[in-house]
C-alpha cells in the first residue's frame, strides 16, 4: 500500500538515520526561503494575507517573518508561504514539480516553532516532507502540470502534511487519516500564473497541511488510503506519464531527494521555465558582444511541455512578466541583469522593451515526450545584421550542473533580507541560520526574522467591510 509506506516512513525514520549531507542541503533550503520570503514580504499579495492574519490569525503563537505579527501555526503558515513564493524567487525541485520549499519550509518552521522544536528537528521534517513530495511528484508525473495543475499546491500540501505531522508526533495511522483530509484540498491552477494567487497556493498547502494534521491527531476522520486505488489521489491527479507509484516508494531515501537532484537555486526572481534560455541568451551576449538595438529576431525552442507554465506572450503587468520568456529576454537584452526591479507594471510597459518583446518568437522542439520547465533543453537563436548566432541550452542556471557559489547564494540572501531587517538583523538571522542544526528551540531563529523597527515599505491596501 503506497499510503502506509510512506506513513511509516515518515513517523519511523529516525533523525540519526538522516545523512548529514541531507542537513547541510535542508539548511541550505532554509536560509534561501527565509531569504526570499523577507523580499516578499513586502509584496502585495503577501501584505493583504498579513492583513487577514492580523484580524483573523488565532492565538498568537507563531511568527510572521519580517512583522512585528504573531498568529496560530496554521495562520503563520500560510502568511509566510504567500511571502517565500511571492516574488517567485525561491528554488525549485524537479522530482516535486515545482516549488515545494515555498510551503515545506513555512510549514516546518511554524509548526516547529509552537511546540518548541529543535533546529535539527525542523530541519529532518522538512528533509523527510520533501522526500514525500519528491515522490508524489514523480508519481503525479510532468503530465500532473500539463492538464492544469500546479504541483507547488498539490504536491506542496502532501509533504507540508508530512511536515506538521512529524513535528507533532502522529501516529502513522493518524498521518494516513491526515493525507485523506488533506486529499480533500488538493487543487491549484495553472490558469492563475501571473496573479496573486499564484503565491496563494504555496500558504495554502501550508496551512492546509497543518490543519489536517492537526485534526487528524484530535480523532478528525477522513479516508486512511487516499494514495491508493480508484479514486484516490493518484489516480485521479497523476498524468499517464507518471512513474509506477510501488517502485517510487519502493525507493525512499535511496537516494533522497535533497541529494538527488536536488533543489535548484534561482539567480532571478521570475518563474523557472524561462531561467534555461535566460541563461542560454546570457552566454550568448558574452560571447558575441550583443546589443539590444541590433537584435533583428530571437528565437527560443521548446520541448513539449517545457513553456506550459509561461502563460503570458504579451504581460501588461509585472508578476504576468514572470511568466513571459518574451519580456525575460527583451529584458536583459535591454537592462543587462534580471532583479527584482525587473518585475514591475512600469517597466514591463516601457515602449523599448514592448517593441523588443515583438522580435521574440517561442518554436517546438520535436519530441516524443512531455517535459517540465527545468528537464531537456532550449535553442536560442539570435538573429542580427552580423549574423545568426545560436546555441542549445542544456544546464539550468542554479542547478547541480551549474550551480551559484556559496558566495552567491550569501548575496542573494542579503539583497533580499536587508531591506526588511537592515544589515544588523540581516547578520544576526544569518549566523541563527547557520547554526539551526544546533539550535536547542527553532524559535531562537523565528525571533531573529522580526525587524526591530516595522522598515517593510507596506503597501496601500483596499478597505474590507467589516
Amino acid at each position: 500500500m503506497i499510503t502506509s509506506t510512506l506513513s511509516r516512513f515518515v513517523v519511523e525514520t529516525r533523525t540519526d538515520e538522516i545523512p548529514g549531507a541531507v542537513f547541510v542541503a535542508a539548511q541550505d533550503a532554509l536560509i534561501d526561503t527565509l531569504g526570499v520570503s523577507l523580499a516578499g514580504a513586502c509584496e502585495p499579495a503577501a501584505e493583504i494575507a498579513a492583513r487577514w492574519v492580523e484580524e483573523n490569525g488565532g492565538r498568537p503563537r507563531a511568527t510572521l517573518w519580517g512583522r512585528a505579527v504573531r498568529a496560530s501555526a496554521a495562520e503563520a503558515a500560510f502568511a509566510n508561504g504567500i511571502s517565500a513564493h511571492a516574488l517567485d524567487f525561491d528554488d525549485s525541485h524537479p522530482s516535486a514539480r515545482g516549488h515545494a520549499s515555498a510551503s515545506l519550509i513555512p510549514a516546518a518552521v511554524t509548526a516547529g516553532e509552537v511546540v518548541g522544536a529543535s533546529g535539527r528537528e525542523v530541519l529532518a521534517a522538512y528533509a523527510i516532507g520533501l522526500e514525500v513530495a519528491g515522490k508524489i511528484g514523480r508519481i503525479f508525473g510532468p503530465g500532473h502540470l500539463q492538464r492544469g495543475w500546479h504541483p507547488t499546491a498539490s504536491v506542496g500540501l502532501i509533504g507540508s502534511t508530512a511536515v506538521a505531522a512529524r513535528l507533532w508526533g502522529l501516529e502513522a495511522s493518524q498521518l494516513e487519516r491526515a493525507w485523506g483530509l488533506a486529499g480533500s484540498q488538493v487543487g491549484g491552477l495553472v490558469r492563475n500564473f501571473g496573479t496573486m494567487t499564484k503565491p496563494f497556493h504555496a500558504g495554502h498547502a501550508a496551512r492546509s497541511g497543518l490543519l489536517s494534521a492537526w485534526m487528524a491527531k484530535q480523532g478528525f476522520t477522513a479516508d486512511n488510503a487516499v494514495f491508493d486505488d480508484q479514486g484516490g489521489v493518484v489516480a485521479i491527479y497523476a498524468g499517464e506519464d507518471g512513474e509506477p507509484a510501488t517502485a517510487v516508494v519502493g525507493s525512499l531515501g535511496k537516494p533522497w531527494e535533497l541529494l538527488d537532484p536536488g533543489n535548484f537555486v534561482k539567480r532571478w526572481p521570475c518563474c523557472y521555465s524561462n531561467h534555461r534560455a535566460l541563461g542560454g541568451l546570457y552566454t550568448l551576449i558574452e560571447k558575441h558582444a550583443l546589443h539590444a538595438e541590433e537584435i533583428t529576431e530571437v528565437v527560443v525552442g521548446f520541448l513539449p511541455g517545457g513553456d506550459r507554465a509561461l502563460v503570458s506572450r504579451n504581460p501588461k503587468t509585472g508578476l504576468q512578466g514572470k511568466f513571459s520568456i518574451e519580456y525575460v529576454i527583451a529584458a536583459a537584452l535591454l537592462d543587462g541583469p534580471i532583479t527584482l526591479g525587473t518585475f514591475t507594471d512600469a517597466m514591463v510597459q516601457r515602449a523599448p522593451v514592448r517593441a523588443l518583446m515583438q522580435k521574440v518568437r517561442r518554436v517546438g522542439i520535436p519530441d516524443d515526450k512531455v517535459y517540465s520547465g527545468i528537464a531537456g533543453h532550449n535553442d536560442i537563436a539570435v538573429t542580427t545584421p552580423r549574423g545568426c548566432f545560436e546555441l542549445r541550452a542544456e544546464r539550468v542556471p542554479g542547478s547541480p550542473a551549474w550551480p551559484m557559489t556559496a558566495q552567491d547564494r550569501l548575496a542573494k540572501f542579503r539583497d533580499c533580507t536587508q531591506p526588511a531587517l537592515g544589515p544588523t538583523g540581516t547578520v544576526q538571522l544569518l549566523d541563527r541560520l547557520q547554526r539551526c542544526h544546533e539550535l536547542a528551540d527553532i524559535r531562537e531563529m523565528t525571533t531573529a526574522t522580526v525587524p526591530v523597527h516595522n522598515s517593510l515599505k507596506r503597501t496601500k491596501l483596499g478597505t474590507v467591510p467589516a
